[in-house]
């Protein structure tokens, strides 16, 4: 046996694939994109690791592709193989993987949790625990997780930055935006390539509408996220999103052709990346030229998988409108097929919030803004539950204010509005604050008699809504 960089031993007995799977641990802890290529060299020296086998298997159940089941299903049988000679800690994770082909990604959960019971510095655990979590959009599991740990880290644990990183994105989450933003500084200061901490600040920021500040966080911190494997993409979609905030559009579609899409993958995290910026901007009025159409290729053929709702909600997101009527409507009856077994976890949440939320972004595609806000704002109390974060889930959010705004809603979108700026500590970004201002705009002209007509009366020029940081985009609240 031998000790891992975290002081844990291990069943390995080779010195060269201890010094393999201490890169496999930490390179999972930052993102890194040689993770996989140390994988494969330790199981290339130890393919009687079960371990290994079992974080292969977990890492492509991950990557929530249908067609990679089989490969995960062959790493458990491997990792099975091994399982009696396996440490006690080592067969939780074996367990863990079984657990998630069974379809309970949660008892994947509750097999991490019991190593962290014994050994609260695995840190590869409490990451994996924690990125399960954020899959199943358990933020408050993801906090009350990294703190049963945290007092068990010394100061010199190889692993603490990146704990810190966790506990940083998962207090952004919960709302505790200040705690959040020391946390990751301070994850960034003990580990510089914790790209997991640095985007929980950036999440902060979004969360209080300061763009300005979020782009002072990131601007000289690329390193901080250049050694990743996709995640880097998803860091560079924050940086749009500011400049989009910020009115500055041109420097948004610039990051999204130079880095955002910069590989043309379907991998449904860098799908969602990219079709939650083009509506973004398209919903301000922007015209994005034909970047929808590689994008809409590419999940089209995607409409079949159901791994997850996340997914698919995405995927819908680039098909739903008159170009691709008979593939989104395939992905839609599948969505409602899946939803009607709720045998599994990814099948239960097919069902809420995913029927309510795949008609919606339908009935938006094809104009019909009354049915696409009755579906939309009817799942938002469990959107949370298609996973990912607050920033990510915020497209759907828009989506519901305009199309609420197209059909007149005007009461129910205030509403929204404002619980919206609840969750953000009480601020406004200039999105919500461009709302309002419709909303201002639609009531003087109702209170002078004007005759209004809700879908189409917000074509005209948005007045300046800060003075420091003005829209200069006005939102034109039309169908692409």
């Amino acid at each position: 046996m031998t000790q891992d960089i975290f002081g844990q031993e291990t069943s390995l007995s080779c010195a060269i694939s201890q010094q393999h799977w201490d890169a496999v641990q930490m390179g999972v802890l930052a993102h890194s994109a040689s993770t996989a290529d140390h994988l494969g060299a330790l199981l290339n020296t130890a393919p009687d690791f079960a371990l290994a086998q079992a974080i292969k298997g977990i890492s492509l159940l991950m990557l929530g592709r249908r067609e990679l089941l089989p490969m995960a299903q062959d790493a458990l049988q491997a990792a099975q193989l091994g399982y009696d000679a396996a440490l006690p800690r080592e067969r939780k994770y074996i367990e863990a993987l079984a657990a998630w082909l069974d379809g309970q990604p949660s008892r994947a959960i509750e097999r991490m949790e019991q190593v962290l019971a014994v050994d609260p510095c695995d840190s590869l655990a409490m990451k994996l625990s924690h990125g399960i979590r954020f899959i199943l959009g358990d933020a408050k599991g993801m906090r009350a997780s990294v703190e049963r740990v945290l007092p068990a880290y010394a100061p010199d644990h190889a692993g603490r930055g990146y704990l810190l990183g966790c506990h940083a994105f998962a207090l952004e989450e919960t709302g505790a935006y200040e705690r959040a933003g020391i946390t990751g500084r301070q994850a960034l200061w003990l580990a510089p390539d914790d790209a997991w901490g640095l985007h929980a600040v950036a999440h902060v920021h979004d969360m209080t509408g300061d763009a300005s500040a979020g782009l002072r966080w990131l601007n000289g911190r690329e390193q901080a996220w250049a050694h990743c494997n996709n995640f880097r993409y998803h860091v560079w979609w924050h940086k749009a999103l500011m400049h989009l905030d910020l009115g500055q559009t041109d420097q948004a579609l610039a990051l999204y052709d130079t880095e955002v899409r910069k590989d043309k993958t379907d991998d449904y995290r860098d799908i969602s990346n990219a079709t939650s910026l083009l509506m973004r901007l398209e919903l301000e009025g922007v015209a994005v030229g034909n970047r929808w159409q590689e994008l809409s290729e590419l999940c089209a053929s995607r409409t079949e998988d159901g791994s997850l709702i996340f997914a698919d909600l995405h995927y819908l997101m680039a098909l739903a409108g008159p170009d691709h009527k008979t593939e989104s409507r395939r992905l839609i009856l599948r969505i409602h097929a899946d939803a009607r077994q709720r045998d599994t976890e990814a099948q239960q949440r097919m069902a809420t919030p995913g029927c309510g939320a795949a008609l919606g972004l339908e009935a938006f595609g094809e104009g019909n803004y009354t049915q696409a806000f009755a579906h939309l704002s009817g799942v938002r109390a469990s959107l949370h539950l298609a996973g990912g974060s607050h920033a990510q889930r915020d497209v759907f959010e828009r989506m519901t204010i305009d199309a609420g705004l197209r059909c007149g809603a005007f009461d129910t979108v205030e509403h929204i509005l404002n619980d919206r700026r609840a969750k953000r500590g009480g601020n406004d970004d200039n999105y919500a604050l461009a709302r309002r201002a419709l909303i201002a705009a639609a009531r003087s002209d109702t209170e002078h008699g004007a005759e209004t007509q809700p879908e189409a009366e917000f074509g005209g020029k948005m007045p300046p809504v800060r003075q420091e940081d003005a829209i200069p985009v006005a939102p034109t609240l039309r169908a692409r």
